[in-house]
């Protein structure tokens, strides 16, 4: 897989639709509480609903493991050990 640009982003914080093509200015808080612009996602507008389904479906997806893991009876616990976030992929 090439390497692609990483952006990471807590919020949007602008959204316009110019010319058939959505752009979300995308965003992180700083230190202090402020938006800090990461980058622009670019999407057609013909392709707008595909893109915001495939969100959706993720957010279901994460929404049904956490009552998934809430609902779980509790184990007694084990010794503490760094261990990674439960991670997941999402074919969209």
């Amino acid at each position: 897989m090439p390497d692609l640009p990483t952006l990471f982003a807590d919020g949007v914080t602008e959204a316009t639709v110019r010319h058939g093509v959505a752009r979300l200015t995308l965003a992180v808080q700083d230190g202090k509480g402020q938006p800090l612009q990461t980058g622009i996602l670019v999407v057609p507008l013909t392709q707008l609903p595909a893109v915001v389904g495939a969100m959706t479906r993720l957010l279901r997806e994460v929404e049904a493991k956490s009552r998934e893991a809430t609902a779980a009876p509790q184990l007694p616990a084990a010794p503490a050990v760094e261990a990674e976030p439960e991670t997941f992929r999402f074919q969209g």
